[in-house]
Order: structure tokens, then sequence, then C-alpha cells
């Protein structure tokens, strides 16, 4: 995973107009601000070269996360029509790269973003894609706690925004974001204990409001995730040399972790469970933790069940457990 060639080509000239020790100091303070103090009080990125340190050391995470929401979003309701996209709190337009990427038939954007610096650069970007959508998408400086209404698009997206705002004003930009979905709504967040539980709390509002939960979850209860647990997954993405001079990482990849809920206005299919952990992988067996309709429950394949040892062999964190394959196999017991 990682950017299209034409969004990182945009962003290394960007960058190479401030030099790349500016840029890494500036990435360097971020972080430090970031880590001290909570965003939601305060706006950090204030320059362009605060945007562009951003951008560079957070765009290719945030675009693999997005793009592996929509990636399983597309997987399980390919029937589902997504010809228009509404992104709130663009920032520079991540979201809208990722999904232009998976869905083919975008043919109108939508991108709200405060920072008019940040909506600046994001039109620079896409003016380099190929994609007509990405090019012609329409920007709106707006602050999404000032709106009461926002226009209808088949998908709308928070993709990292809602965390970054008050809990009352969270909750009042999602009934709207709702309102405008016309197929479903995509809620994208860190793959943190505070990130999962503003998904969580999303989840319970829209299942209230009438959503039918698409992914990740396998059933429409409560969730089951209790005490300091959290369920969150990871995308793997090829850091650039770029993105490696600038955290001065030594690693030719990071995994960003994300927690996230696609909710549709119309019913959907459900996995049947969903790997919430890394497989343990012993000589003999797989040991797998899975949610499914019933609860969180770990299952041990061994080498004996053949049929299911072909499966688990290959399964990943993130991925979806067929039950009924489980239920054959005990059924023969």
């Amino acid at each position: 995973m990682q950017l299209p060639s034409h969004l990182q080509k945009a962003i290394e000239s960007e960058v190479s107009k401030y030099g790349l020790g500016n840029i890494t100091r500036a990435a360097a303070d971020l972080s430090e601000k970031y880590r001290l103090l909570q965003p939601s009080t305060e706006r950090f990125i204030t320059t362009e070269l605060d945007r562009l340190a951003y951008i560079a050391v957070r765009m290719p995470a945030t675009f693999a996360a997005a793009r592996a929401v929509f990636a399983e979003m597309r997987r399980l309701a390919t029937e589902l029509p997504v010809n228009s996209l509404l992104d709130l709190g663009a920032g520079p337009g991540t979201a809208a790269w990722a999904a232009v990427n998976v869905f083919e038939d975008v043919h109108r954007i939508t991108l709200i973003e405060q920072d008019r610096g940040l909506i600046s650069l994001g039109k620079t970007f896409a003016g380099e894609s190929e994609d007509e959508a990405l090019r012609s998408a329409d920007w709106l400086s707006l602050n999404l706690k000032t709106v009461d209404e926002f226009p209808a698009h088949d998908l709308v997206v928070c993709s990292y925004s809602l965390g970054e705002i008050e809990t009352e004003a969270a909750r009042k930009v999602l009934r709207a974001a709702w309102y405008a979905a016309i197929r479903a709504i995509a809620i994208i967040e860190p793959g943190t204990m505070k990130g999962f539980e503003l998904v969580r709390n999303a989840r319970d509002e829209l299942i209230k409001s009438g959503g039918n939960v698409l992914a990740p979850c396998p059933h429409h209860q409560t969730c089951p995730m209790s005490g300091d647990d959290w369920c969150h997954f990871a995308r793997r993405f090829q850091r650039t040399p770029l993105h490696r001079r600038i955290k001065s990482a030594a690693l030719g990849y990071e995994d960003e972790k994300f927690s996230y809920i696609v909710v549709a206005k119309h019913p959907v299919r459900q996995v049947q469970a969903r790997v919430i952990r890394h497989p343990l992988r012993r000589p003999g067996y797989t040991q797998i933790q899975i949610c499914d309709k019933d609860q969180l429950r770990s299952i041990t394949v061994t080498r004996s069940d053949r049929e299911l040892w072909k499966r688990a062999r290959k399964i990943d964190w993130g991925d979806d457990w067929e039950v009924k394959e489980e239920r054959k196999r005990n059924k023969r017991k």
C-alpha cells in the first residue's frame, strides 16, 4: 500500500519549496505538540510549513486506512452504488484520493474543510490527479461545528475529523452527516482507546437512527468490548524516501492503526465473524480471536482440521471468519 504516484510527486514538489530540514523540524514540533496537548483545544497547524509537515508525515498513513475501509466496503457491498462523495473535515483531500482509488464510478466530490491553506494544497494535489472527479471537486471552506445541514451524497466520510472537535459538536455533525448520506456513512478514527470510543458511540447512535452496520461488526447488538480493550485494525503502507527521511525511520514500512465503522441506509450483508487480533501461530495449531454475533471468543484450529487449517494459515487480523465452516467441523465430531 502506498500513495498514488501523482499525489506523492505533488507532495514532494511542494516540500522542495521549503527544504527537507525545515519540514523535518516542523514535523517534530507538531508531533511534540500533539503529544503534550489535546488537539481539540488548540489549532496546531497554522503555517504553510506546518501543513506540509503534517501532510508529508500523515497523509500516507491516513490514505492507507481510508483505502482499507473503502475496499472492505466495496468487497461486502458490490451492489451499493457510490457515485458521489462528501468528505467532512477533508484536510488536503486524503479520503477522496482513497475513494476514487476504490470506487470507479465516483463522479461528484464535495470536500468541506475549515483551513483555507489545506484547501489550497488539496486543490494543487488534485490538479495532478488523473481522475476527473478529483480535479473538478467542489471545495467548501466551512467550520463543521457551524453547519446544520450538508448536501446529500451517496457516501459521507468523516476521516480522522470527529475526534478533533468537542463531543457534543461531534454528535451534531454526525447527525447531519447521517441525514446527508444517501447510501452509507464511514467513520474513521485513530486506533486508540479514545478513537474507538468515539467510533463505538457513533455506531450506537447510527443504529438507533435505523442504520445497518456493514463493517467491521458482524452484528447490531451491543459492542462486547469492555474495560481497557478496544477494537482496531492496522494497514501496512510503504514509506517513501521522503517519509523515511522526515521521520528518521529505519524500516521501509509503517503500520497505521485505526478504528472504523461503515453504516448503510438499507439492509446489507454482514460478515459472520471478524478476526480482531493477530492470529497466534504455533507449530501444529493457530489460535484466532474473533467477534461474532454471540460474543468475543477464541478458536483453536489444528492440523487435523484440514479444511479449517487451510483457511487459518492465511487468515489475518481484520479478515472475516466463516462460522459455518467451524460448525461443519463440530458436527463431524
